[in-house]
């Protein structure tokens, strides 16, 4: 989407999924950053009359800051595709394979880059009995920023006890130790490599509270190391058609070199917060957070 006169944008934001309040934080940085590049911007909370609210504003352009299911799972692509209102990110098929992690590997599989193992098992079963010989991962395997993740260390005397949060299937993920890598895509570019440190595990507080987690960026790693991590989030992004900005997380367990490289997911909706890493890649090219939104609008489209 370009034009000479700035498009009237409407930035969705909110909705119904367990990341609700990190969402309502990217929508109003990113409302607020476009509107300190000039456009006209209306924040909308998406609820059930989401499509109401939307043809009554009739924007040029949809901004969306949607995290999680809902708004990053291929269904309000799918309603945006029927308004042809053009939108940011991902299309319908990118944003559904990319939110269902196991789908997410079977295309990274397809590309012939490196996953952990991991399987699909029911709630019950996670909880009756070791479905893998620790340590593992417990995740649900439609959700994002870390929501509902159970770490089950090597010492643990029984499966995990997992929480009313947790769906009637998840996924378990053999746990890779080493660091916590990211880098974030734009177009058909990656923008560099950030490492994240913590105390403990990289979960939901680490993310996104203000002083959870430190981030190096640009990683301070081997040339080859930083290669890898760039090709293979280009890589990733191709092979699941993702549109715009996404991020790919990565663990890498620096004894083995490498090979100790794995990928575990990629986001089609970047977090926008004060705290968020995409915005961290775009400064590397000197691009300001209100540049980095503009190019999001500028780049928005329907038949994503």
């Amino acid at each position: 989407m370009s034009s000479r006169t700035l498009p009237k944008v409407v930035v969705l934001k909110g909705g119904p999924s367990a990341e609700r309040e990190v969402s309502l934080v990217s929508g109003r940085e990113c409302a607020a950053a476009l509107r300190g590049e000039g456009y006209e911007v209306f924040e909308v909370d998406a609820g059930v009359d989401v499509a109401q609210r939307l043809a009554k504003i009739a924007p040029d352009v949809v901004f969306n800051a949607l995290h999680g299911r809902w708004g990053e799972d291929g269904c309000i692509q799918g309603l945006l595709e029927w308004l042809r209102v053009p939108y940011t990110h991902s299309g319908v098929l990118a944003s559904s394979l990319a939110i269902d992690k196991e789908k997410t590997k079977t295309a990274y599989r397809m590309a012939n880059l490196p996953v952990a193992d991991s399987f699909l098992k029911s709630k019950q079963c996670v909880m009756a009995a070791h479905v893998m010989p620790p340590p593992y991962v417990v995740k649900p395997y439609n959700e994002g920023s870390s929501v509902g993740v159970y770490l089950v260390h090597d010492a643990a005397n029984g499966p995990p006890v997992l929480g009313p949060e947790m769906p009637d299937t998840v996924m378990v993920e053999a746990f890779i130790p080493g660091r916590e890598l990211t880098c974030t895509v734009m177009g058909d570019s990656p923008l560099g490599v950030t490492e994240i440190f913590t105390d403990g595990w990289y979960d939901y507080d680490a993310k996104y509270k203000s002083g959870g987690s430190r981030h190096v960026c640009p990683a301070e790693l081997p040339n080859n190391v930083t290669e890898a991590c760039m090709d293979y989030a280009l890589r990733a992004h191709r092979a699941l058609g993702c549109r715009g900005v996404s991020r790919t997380d990565f663990r890498w367990d620096d004894t083995k070199g490498i090979d100790g490289l794995v990928l575990l997911e990629t986001n089609t909706q970047p977090g926008m917060t004060p705290t968020s890493l995409s915005p961290e890649h775009a400064a590397l090219h000197e691009m300001s957070f209100g540049q980095f939104c503009a190019w999001m609008v500028e780049d928005a489209s329907c038949d994503r």
